[in-house]
């Protein structure tokens, strides 16, 4: 009786060891490769064929280890791609693809970048070319059904956070910024022209510093629209030189001149489509604008992006030589 006694302990002992041995090689870190690896698994890849990838990859030392993590951890395996940059325990890759943790970047759109300004962000992140974002946003074929007089997909590019991936194309990037665009706008519910709404907001987007004087400059401009008067914005000048490929970071008189019609200096009315993606609160200035009589607004010296607005000419002249005046200081 005895003799079966320590037999059975001895077994037991002998599990247990079996088993902090197999949980100790599942938590060993390992890593068999010298830069970072990427292993994609489309939908439908077994558990099995995963443990073949990761394992011919470097990422766990073998197939086995993986297998066996699945008793451990359990959790259904996500399909999509990983990058694998340092060592890792067999548990540790499992967890990662059961929680579906799939390689990404993020690509951040302010409110008021432009289609040149995205281009450049894309560049930074490298996964798409910038020259390939701007064909796709110099063509207007995504939007045109909600706007038929859209130059471009500009100003329907949807300022907001969006997940890049390795794979992610431009068309694919610009279908989700324009869907997020028409969701932001059914939301409002409104009646108005979209394509002249967004060229509106797009310009107080460009001029607004301050989210609470968006209603004003939309003002000023929805005020001189109705008299006829040129809406001399700065920004639409500069616009005019980017899409001429000769803007260099400042207004130029020859800016003023350009015959673009882009360029509201020379040309009465709308500019033809937006200067930039505005976001919910301009887009919402644009289409209730502030009561007021203002025709003219100048940048204030303090600093604080704020503007001094004016209803004629002399008061205009006035805040313009107090800035002039507090900027020499």
């Amino acid at each position: 009786m005895k003799t079966l006694l320590r037999l059975f302990a001895l077994a037991v002992l002998t599990v247990l060891a079996a088993g902090g041995y197999f949980l100790y090689l599942l938590g060993q870190t390992y890593q068999g490769f010298s830069n970072p690896v990427f292993v994609e698994f489309p939908r439908g890849t077994s558990t099995a064929q995963m443990a073949d990838e990761l394992a011919s990859k470097g990422v766990v030392k073998n197939r086995w280890l993986f297998l066996a993590a699945r008793a451990v951890r359990r959790g259904q395996l996500q399909a999509g791609e990983y990058r694998f940059d340092k060592p890792a325990s067999a548990l540790d890759v499992y967890g990662r693809i059961a929680r579906g943790d799939i390689f990404y970047l993020e690509l951040l759109v302010p409110e008021g970048y432009n289609i040149f300004d995205v281009a450049g962000a894309l560049e930074k992140l490298g996964f798409i070319k910038g020259s390939d974002f701007l064909a796709v946003a110099r063509d207007p074929a995504l939007i045109r059904d909600l706007d038929p007089h859209a130059q471009s997909l500009e100003g329907y590019l949807f300022p907001n956070k969006y997940r890049v991936y390795r794979h992610t194309t431009a068309e694919q990037l610009c279908k989700q910024m324009t869907g997020e665009f028409r969701t932001r706008w059914a939301a409002l519910g409104s009646k108005a022209d979209v394509h002249d709404a967004i060229t509106l907001a797009s310009m107080v987007e460009r001029e607004a510093r301050r989210p609470e004087e968006r209603p004003e400059v939309a003002s000023v401009f929805r005020n001189r629209l109705k008299i006829g008067m040129s809406l001399d914005c700065d920004p639409t000048t500069v616009y005019a030189a980017l899409l001429e490929d000769r803007y260099t970071g400042v207004i130029h008189r020859s800016d003023l001149e350009n015959k673009n019609p882009y360029n509201t200096y020379r040309h009465q009315g709308l500019p033809p489509g937006p200067i930039a993606n505005p976001g919910l609160s301009s887009i919402q200035a644009a289409l209730a604008p502030a009561d007021t009589k203002y025709l003219y607004f100048v940048a204030k010296a303090d600093g604080s992006g704020g503007h001094r607005f004016s209803d004629n000419l002399s008061a205009h002249n006035a805040a313009v030589a107090a800035y002039v005046k507090a900027s020499r200081k």
